[in-house]
C-alpha cells in the first residue's frame, strides 16, 4: 500500500504543477491578452508555413514528380495555405483557444466529480468538498466554452480560478490518500 500511496502523492504533485502552469498561463492572459492571442496564431502560423515550405523543397528534391503517390507539394501548398491563413484570422484562433481551455476544464471537473463519488463510497469524509469544487469548476468550464463574448482576460481569470480550485483539491485528496487505503 506504500507505493500506491506514493503513486497517488507524486500524481497529485504533478497535477499541482499543471495547476501552476495554468495559472501563469492564466495570468499572462490578463496580463497581455491581445498580445498573448496574436503570438499563438503567429507561432502555429510559422510553424505551418515552415512544415509547408518543408514539405514542397522535399517534393522538389525528392523529384516527386515522377511518383504518382508522392503528395508532398499538395501537403507543403495546403500547410503554407493554412499559415497564411493562420495569420489573417488570430481573433478565431482566440475563439479555438478559449474553446479547447473550457473543453480541458470540464474534462477535469467531470474527472473530480467521479473521483468525489468514489471517495463517498469508501467513507472518506471530504467527498463534499471535492465535490463542491469540481462542481465549481465545472461552472468555470462551462462559462468559458459557451460564452463566445467573453474577452480574454475573463478567460485567464478562469483560468486561474480553476487552477486555484484544482490545487486545493489535489491538496485535499494527498491528506486523505491515507484513508483512501
Amino acid at each position: 500500500m506504500d507505493y500506491i500511496e506514493k503513486i497517488f502523492k507524486k500524481t497529485g504533485w504533478i497535477s499541482i504543477c499543471e495547476s501552476i502552469v495554468f495559472a501563469i498561463l492564466g495570468i499572462i492572459l490578463i496580463w497581455k491578452p491581445v498580445e498573448t492571442v496574436n503570438l499563438i496564431s503567429y507561432i502555429l502560423g510559422s510553424i505551418f508555413v515552415l512544415i509547408g515550405a518543408f514539405k514542397v523543397v522535399n517534393y522538389f528534391l525528392s523529384k516527386g514528380k515522377y511518383d504518382f503517390y508522392n503528395y508532398d507539394l499538395i501537403l507543403g501548398l495546403m500547410a503554407i495555405v493554412i499559415g497564411i491563413i493562420t495569420f489573417a484570422y488570430s481573433d478565431t484562433i482566440g475563439a479555438i483557444f478559449r474553446i479547447i481551455i473550457g473543453v480541458w476544464i470540464i474534462y477535469s471537473s467531470l474527472i473530480r466529480i467521479n473521483l468525489a463519488f468514489k471517495i463517498k463510497t469508501i467513507g472518506v469524509s471530504v467527498w463534499s468538498y471535492s465535490l463542491i469544487l469540481a462542481i465549481i469548476m465545472f461552472a468555470c468550464g462551462l462559462f468559458v466554452t459557451m460564452n463566445a463574448g467573453s474577452v480574454v482576460v475573463t478567460i485567464g481569470i478562469m483560468m486561474i480560478i480553476y487552477s486555484v480550485i484544482d490545487i486545493i483539491e489535489d491538496i485535499i485528496f494527498m491528506r486523505n490518500v491515507k484513508e483512501i487505503f
